[in-house]
């Protein structure tokens, strides 16, 4: 008999994947709001993938949501930054939205980071200073060890350098994407401030703050202020369970 607590495990891990079923239906069958909802209710459970945020852009897409399909395809590369298809649907989208590249890419230091995760440099680098102990050892233990005394330093110096790359990736700041078209800049974190200007659906806003329901940014022209949280994406994790 199957205890009653691993029958709730079997449930809540088949529950998301039910979800990505439903909405997959809901897209072939053109109720593409619906989809959109099913696709962000089982990334809000954690179950995130480069294929869900895909069909999810693609649902957006099609729906006519340029900023919410931008918002997925670019969480899809930041999961999978080594999707080719990903970039080339990317720079699609940036067209069709009418967006300068600069306004995908306000840090160059997440460019660093897709990069770094592309090529597992932080794995690298833990590999790299493994081999430098193990030379290190073989130099203390082994006749003729100053070849191997050599080779350690080096292989060090080689983990050193590649684990800087990721280590100054991590300072980038946090970037959101507006995907509400005329999203409103306001002045102060509270739904009663004055705008003072207006967010370019699809573009990528730095995180300067984080306010809960707002997010205070900075967009391409250098103007700052508060937007609603549910009018700008962060980037660096999944999107809220809806009502949160």
């Amino acid at each position: 008999m199957i205890p009653a607590a691993a029958v709730a495990l079997l449930v809540l891990a088949a529950a998301p994947a039910q979800g990505f079923r439903e909405a997959n239906e809901a897209a072939r069958g053109g109720d593409y709001p619906k989809a959109i909802a099913g696709y962000a209710e089982v990334a809000a459970s954690g179950t995130e993938s480069a294929s869900l945020y895909w069909n999810w852009a693609q649902a957006a897409s099609a729906r006519g949501a340029a900023g919410e399909a931008l918002f997925a395809l670019l969480r899809a590369r930041e999961l999978d930054p080594g999707d080719r298809a990903v970039a080339r649907e990317i720079e699609r989208a940036r067209q069709a939205a009418n967006l300068d590249p600069a306004e995908l890419a306000p840090d160059p230091l997440a460019a660093l980071g897709r990069w770094c995760r592309r090529l597992h440099l932080s794995l690298l680098a833990l590999v790299l200073a493994a081999a430098s102990l193990a030379l290190h050892a073989c130099a203390r233990l082994l006749p003729r060890g100053r070849r191997y005394a050599v080779a350690a330093l080096w292989t060090m110096g080689g983990a050193i350098a590649v684990g800087a790359l990721p280590l100054v990736a991590s300072l980038a700041r946090p970037t959101a994407v507006v995907v509400r078209r005329g999203a409103p800049l306001l002045e102060a974190a509270s739904p009663t401030a004055a705008p003072v200007g207006a967010l370019r659906e699809g573009e990528v806003v730095p995180v300067l703050d984080d306010g809960g329901p707002f997010l205070h940014v900075e967009d391409s022209s250098g103007a700052r202020g508060w937007a609603h949280a549910s009018d700008v994406r962060r980037l660096d994790r999944a999107p809220a369970p809806s009502g949160s």
